[in-house]
């Protein structure tokens, strides 16, 4: 489903229940096609919104690294805080908001660790630089200076000289998001915006339009 704009730059035509997928993963697939296709920069970037056991909500933007039907999966340090919020409260929003071309996905869920072997599946695709970064990071803690973290980085390549493998750590990993619902947002003209809301129920999945 490719998007055509008017003079104004909003899409001609609309987001209409007959055009959706019965799978919302399905659907999900044709919408990343299409920005793929458009040639949009960092297409898998999400905003990932947390929230810690004292309601503090929280928000960041990270890379999607994998998609089927089980759920949604990214990487990073348990320890940073958005590990220990899903530690404490494990429900996350994603937010993927393409909106040079009026797109958004917003999806809601429970939370899931992955288990090790999918983490150090994951952790040997990454460049070498970044499997040393991620030692060097103690995500969100606070540093003296920018001159501190490098340091810490050229210590580990040392550690770990080239022909050597750098392993994983064991303060990082991977998460799962299973959707509950998935909303899909497609800008029109004059706040009429169309968006279609996919239900998780007993029976599969309800389609229900909501208010722009």
């Amino acid at each position: 489903m490719g998007v055509v704009s008017d003079a104004g730059g909003w899409p001609t035509s609309g987001l209409d229940e007959t055009m959706l997928a019965a799978d919302p993963n399905v659907q999900f697939d044709l919408w990343m096609g299409d920005v793929i296709d458009a040639g949009l920069p960092e297409p898998t970037a999400m905003v990932l919104a947390t929230v810690s056991a004292a309601g503090q909500p929280r928000a960041r933007t990270v890379l999607l690294k994998g998609h089927d039907a089980t759920g949604f999966s990214f990487f990073t340090n348990r320890t940073s805080r958005k590990g220990t919020d899903l530690d404490e409260v494990p429900r996350a929003c994603l937010l993927f908001g393409w909106h040079a071309i009026h797109r958004q996905v917003i999806i809601v869920g429970p939370v899931t660790r992955l288990g090790l072997e999918d983490s150090e599946a994951y952790f040997r695709t990454r460049p070498r630089a970044s499997q040393l970064a991620a030692w060097a990071s103690r995500q969100s803690t606070v540093i003296g200076s920018r001159r501190e973290l490098e340091q810490r980085y050229e210590t580990l390549r040392q550690r770990w000289p080239d022909d050597t493998d750098v392993p994983l750590p064991e303060f990082w990993g991977g998460y799962l998001v299973t959707p509950q619902t998935f909303e899909f947002w497609h800008g029109r003209a004059n706040r009429m915006h169309d968006r279609l809301r996919y239900r998780r129920s007993a029976e599969g999945w309800v389609v229900e339009r909501l208010a722009p």
